[in-house]
C-alpha cells in the first residue's frame, strides 16, 4: 500500500464522536521481501496522531477551527465502494490488528479490543470534522464487507499538495481493489477538489505498491532517507507524485487549475 502518503499509512489518531460523514488506506507487509503482494502505502497522514513510534503522521491533523469536511460515498469500479467509517467496521480493525505491518504504520491497535477499535473509528470521524482530510473505508459491494482503508490528507493543501495513504487486510488482497481505490481517490482529488499535487510515500521494498502507483499515473520522483518512523526505526521512503497538469487519470481529463 502506499500510505503515505504518509496517513503515507499507518500513523496514529485523535478522538471525537461526530456524525459519520467523512471517512482512510494502506497495505501490509512486515518488511523487504516478506510479502510481494503487500497492499500498503504509509501516507504520512493516513492515520496520524502524536503517539510515539507511529510514523510521521503526528502533524497530519488540521489546526482547530478548520471547516469540517463531508466524506462522500463513491464507487471504485463495479465491485467496491469507498464510504465513511462506521462502527460496524470493527471486524475490519480486528483483522488489521493481526497483520504484522499495519499497526506499525497506522493507529490500528496491535492488541485488539472493542474499545480501542471504537476509538479508532472516532478518530477517523474527527479527522473529517477538523478538516484534516477524507478517511474512507473500502467495502466490497457484493457482501458489504470492509477490506481496507484509504485516506486523502490535506495538511499541506495551503502549499498546493496533499497526500494519500492506504492499507488492505489479507482477505481483500489480490482482487485489484487497491488499484481501484487509489485511482478513484486520485481522480476525485484532482478533478473535483482541484488539488494541484498528490503524493504517495512507499517503502522501497514494496514493489507491489509501487507498481500500483505507477499504473494509476504517479511518477517515481526520488528517495527520502529516514523519512518515516515505522515501529522502532526510521525508514527510507520512495516518493511518487502526480500533478493536476500531468494529463488524464483513468481516461478522463483532470481540472486545469
Amino acid at each position: 500500500m502506499a500510505a503515505p502518503a504518509p496517513d503515507p499509512q499507518p500513523a496514529s489518531d485523535p478522538v471525537r464522536d461526530t456524525s459519520p460523514g467523512p471517512g482512510p488506506v494502506r497495505g501490509t507487509s512486515p518488511g523487504p521481501g516478506t510479502d510481494p503482494d503487500a497492499d500498503a502505502c504509509p501516507g504520512t497522514d493516513l492515520d496520524a496522531d502524536a503517539r510515539p513510534g507511529r510514523g510521521t503522521d503526528a502533524d497530519a491533523d488540521a489546526p482547530p477551527g478548520t471547516d469540517p469536511l463531508t466524506v462522500p460515498s463513491m464507487s471504485a469500479g463495479p465491485d467496491f465502494v469507498l464510504r465513511p467509517w462506521e462502527m460496524s467496521d470493527l471486524p475490519l480493525i480486528r483483522e488489521a490488528a493481526q497483520d504484522p505491518y499495519i499497526p506499525l504504520i497506522t493507529t490500528v491497535p496491535s492488541r485488539y479490543s472493542d474499545r480501542a477499535a471504537e476509538e479508532f473509528v472516532r478518530r477517523q470521524w474527527d479527522r473529517a470534522a477538523t478538516g484534516a482530510g477524507y478517511p474512507f473505508a473500502i467495502v466490497r459491494s457484493r457482501d458489504r464487507r470492509p477490506v481496507g482503508a484509504i485516506g486523502l490528507w490535506l495538511r499541506e493543501l495551503p502549499e498546493g499538495r496533499a497526500s494519500i495513504g492506504y492499507w488492505m487486510v489479507p482477505s481483500g488482497r489480490g482482487q485489484g481493489v487497491t488499484r481501484a481505490a487509489l485511482r478513484t481517490v486520485t481522480g476525485w482529488a484532482l478533478r473535483d477538489l482541484g488539488v494541484p499535487r498528490l503524493q504517495l510515500f512507499i517503502e522501497p521494498w514494496n514493489t507491489a505498491s509501487a507498481r500500483i502507483a505507477v499504473d494509476v499515473g504517479y511518477r517515481h520522483e526520488g528517495l527520502l532517507r529516514g523519512w518515516q518512523r515505522v515501529g522502532d526505526e526510521r525508514r527510507d521512503m520512495a516518493v511518487y507524485g502526480l500533478l493536476n497538469s500531468d494529463g488524464p487519470v483513468d481516461g478522463r481529463a483532470v481540472a486545469s487549475n
